[in-house]
């Protein structure tokens, strides 16, 4: 994770500054990713998987934040439900991770790119739905 801190404008220069470190916006985003509708789950690093595993729930799962001068990218990587459209899906992701930082911090990101990389089947549903047969 980067080390840089994005400043945000401030409209009074006598009360200082305020600061927002990438880590906030990398659970804004992964929180609004996880609301959509037809993701299935965030994809984390091997790193946080362990990290969860042993208790520490990681609220920025599966969200790279790179700040720049040209601005913030934000890169999200879900693994979506079986059967959806899976454009209108990231679009909605996009749209979601896009109003809430605006929301949240005023903070505008240049680039809001997702990665499916994972179709996640509802196995359970499917097995109570199938008669049993026998041969």
């Amino acid at each position: 994770m980067n080390e840089l801190s994005f400043e945000m404008e401030s409209y009074s220069s006598e009360l200082g500054k305020v600061e927002i470190s990438p880590e906030v916006i990398e659970v804004i985003a992964s929180i609004a990713a996880s609301d959509v509708e037809g993701v299935a789950s965030m994809r984390g690093s091997f790193a946080s998987g362990v990290v969860e595993r042993l208790g520490k729930k990681t609220h920025g799962k599966g969200v790279k934040v790179e700040l720049s001068e040209a601005g913030i990218s934000i890169d999200v990587y879900v693994s979506m439900k079986y059967g959806v459209a899976i454009p209108d899906v990231a679009q909605r992701i996009q749209d979601h991770i896009r109003q809430a930082l605006l929301d949240m911090t005023a903070l505008e990101a240049t680039d809001i790119n997702v990665f499916v990389v994972g179709v996640q089947f509802d196995s359970k549903e499917k097995q109570q739905e199938a008669p049993e047969v026998d041969y």
